[in-house]
């Protein structure tokens, strides 16, 4: 049966005939949109013989249209089939209106910086607990190194170092090709191409090298503990090892941190020389400076401080990126969402705190004169 939407006693009372779904919903809402309604109005519901979640959403959205107006529509004589659809809508509107509400009061935005600030604060206190855990572990490793775990530690260093060098060594190539062409398209103007040597040189020893390379690791070494930390979680692997009496922070933290921090400070090297190999192949085929001229240049007018600062950095970006990798894996919940979430978490985190690190050692180097 086709929809009917007639008027019953004039302006007070309007009666639904038929079928309300997604296929009369047009026809329905125009019927409704040309009607005229009184201050008080009864939709008789009886004779709707179906409805689908498309038309109980508009008759609860014509409902709210017309209270806006002034107009009180009240729903009578609901079917039986159509009861538990339209509360189960109604309920469904509210959530949506409360979750998605645009404005909050002060109240409301304070008590959210408050819970923000919360959070941020138990988030550096945990990693403060797994710094101290990893620190603990290494101090009785050195006491006791028949319980150190050398195989795992070995097989994180090629996991985490060597299958790295590639992707690391191409980028930072990538990066000196990049720097000796704009140093050069910039610095010819001024008749001093030659100069693109030192500012190769110093943006990747002491800055883009090393942090370059650590934001690749933490988007690569990162979400590999997280998601290998947290698979062993979902599958109750780390409650079996304490049933065993096995320390998961001895057995799973130890090594993959320890592991960071031996091959970061080389995969800096590596995309040092990566570096300095890109921009003088570039500057050789751009400005046509001599590999020998571009050595010469490098030895006597770069310094050696600024390899030193850049590689200093590698050690506690490596502590960063593990504790943040570690943690957010042991956070991991026994669902595959919430490990999704833990390694994006993880990711977004290491990369977010490398940056902010690398940061505060240029304020902090900038102070202290080097």
């Amino acid at each position: 049966m086709s929809l009917e939407i007639t008027p019953v006693a004039g302006q007070s009372e309007i009666a639904i005939l038929g079928t309300l779904g997604l296929t009369e919903l047009d026809q329905a809402r125009r019927r409704f949109g040309n009607m005229t309604f009184g201050r008080q109005t009864r939709l008789d519901l009886s004779g709707l013989q179906r409805l689908d979640t498309a038309g109980a959403w508009l008759l609860l959205t014509e409902q709210d249209r017309l209270r806006s107006e002034g107009v009180e529509l009240t729903f009578a004589s609901i079917p039986p089939h159509a009861v538990p659809l339209i509360e189960t809508v109604r309920a469904k509107r509210a959530r949506t209106e409360t979750t998605t509400r645009p404005l909050l009061t002060a109240h409301e935005l304070l008590e959210r910086l408050g819970r923000r600030m919360v959070s941020a604060g138990a988030f550096l206190r945990d990693l403060l607990h797994y710094l101290g855990v990893f620190t603990a572990r290494l101090l009785g490793a050195l006491r006791r190194p028949r319980g150190f775990h050398l195989t795992s530690l070995v097989h994180h260093c090629e996991e985490v170092g060597l299958r790295a060098v590639p992707i690391v060594a191409l980028m930072a190539f990538l990066i000196g090709v990049v720097l000796a062409y704009q140093g050069a398209t910039q610095l010819r103007p001024f008749g001093a191409e030659i100069f693109v040597v030192e500012l190769i040189a110093i943006s990747i020893l002491r800055e883009l090298g090393i942090l370059l390379t650590a934001i690749i690791v933490a988007g690569r070494t990162a979400s590999a503990f997280t998601a290998a930390i947290g698979s062993m979680k979902m599958r109750e692997e780390i409650d079996a090892m304490q049933t065993l009496r096995i320390d998961p922070a001895n057995a799973l933290i130890l090594p993959r941190i320890l592991a960071l921090v031996i091959t970061l400070p080389i995969l800096g090297l590596v995309a040092d020389l990566s570096g300095l190999l890109g921009g003088a192949l570039m500057s050789w085929a751009e400005l046509g400076i001599s590999p020998a001229m571009f050595r010469t240049r490098l030895i006597e007018g770069v310094e050696p401080i600024h390899v030193v600062v850049g590689l200093v950095k590698a050690p506690i970006f490596a502590l960063i990126i593990g504790i943040v990798g570690c943690r957010a894996g042991m956070q991991v919940g026994h669902s595959a969402e919430s490990l999704g979430r833990m390694t994006s978490s993880a990711v977004v985190t290491a990369i977010f705190a490398v940056i902010v690190t690398d940061a505060l050692f240029s304020i902090l180097f900038a102070q202290v004169g080097l």
